[in-house]
């Protein structure tokens, strides 16, 4: 692997260890063995759509990281958003002083910042391929793609396949996936291409026109757009709109009705402004286990 090396430092608490932890029983990324001190991972960068080894470590105060080319601003603010370290975290902390929920869940998963998908368009692929269907399998479709059709990178002397960019899947089929999925994907294929579904445009709207924005994209509904937003583009301030599964956490941790609005959990959201995607991204990463348990 040729290197090329730069740090990124994190502003306020970051704990490169419990993201390592979270990427292993992640699906979405195929569950990437870490060794338990390095993440290794191909992708196509948003940039310039080619592609790209990045080997990442701990740092004091952040992380090391090394890259297979090299690695201008913008490819370094795309490293930097998939751990959310392009963020300035230090007033996460209020959030929690301020609710005691959201408290417990730092305490249990100290320096926890959101984890990211390596792209809008990664993600916006993911939500389509995954539903109606289990994680597991949608991961297996997912992986069997970048294998067929991505690129090969070697890190370390390991190949590693990219998910392939989106003028790659525009032309290609026998995806293995419905004839309708694979039309949405090259529906979203073209905006990636064209603008509307990459970071710098998603980041530069208020989130409730990013939202609307991508529900207007093929494919994508009130979960898939939330999903995008907050975990592709890595969006820090945002709430879904309908999110089944996160609705059901809060509605245990806060005692909340079965039949609540969905203006109540946007009431209760409200209160982790201007973190309300990182304080989400707890309440998902403890139901995957990824926290400490509560103490007896």
């Amino acid at each position: 692997m040729t290197s090329h090396g730069f740090t990124l430092t994190a502003e306020g608490p970051f704990d490169f260890g419990a993201s390592l932890r979270f990427v292993e029983d992640w699906p979405a990324t195929g569950a990437l063995p870490t060794d338990g001190g390095a993440l290794r991972f191909a992708y196509c960068a948003e940039s310039d759509w080619l592609p790209i080894g990045v080997r990442m470590t701990a740092a004091p105060g952040g992380v090391a990281v090394a890259t297979t080319r090299a690695a201008g601003p913008r490819i370094r603010a795309e490293v930097a958003r998939i751990f959310s370290l392009d963020v300035d975290g230090s007033g996460f902390a209020a959030v929690g002083e301020a609710d005691p929920v959201v408290g417990d869940l730092q305490r249990r998963g100290p320096g926890l910042r959101p984890v990211c998908f390596w792209s809008p368009w990664e993600a916006a692929c993911w939500a389509v391929i995954v539903q109606r269907s289990s994680m597991h399998i949608a991961a297996k479709i997912k992986a069997r793609i970048a294998e067929r059709y991505g690129a090969r990178v070697t890190i370390d002397g390991e190949d590693h396949a990219a998910f392939p960019p989106p003028m790659t899947l525009l032309d290609a089929g026998g995806f293995g996936l419905p004839a309708q999925k694979e039309e949405w994907l090259r529906g979203l294929a073209r905006a990636a291409l064209d603008g509307p579904l990459t970071t710098e445009y998603l980041r530069s709207l208020s989130p409730p026109d990013a939202l609307a924005e991508l529900r207007s994209l093929p494919g994508v509904g009130p979960f898939s757009a939330g999903l995008i937003l907050i975990r592709g583009a890595g969006a820090p301030d945002a709430f879904p709109g309908d999110e089944p599964r996160l609705f059901a956490l809060l509605r245990e941790a806060y005692g909340l009705a079965e039949d609540a609005p969905p203006a109540a959990y946007r009431d209760v959201a409200d209160a982790w402004r201007p973190y309300r995607s990182w304080a989400s991204f707890l309440f998902r990463a403890d139901a995957y286990g990824i926290l400490d348990d509560p103490p007896a």
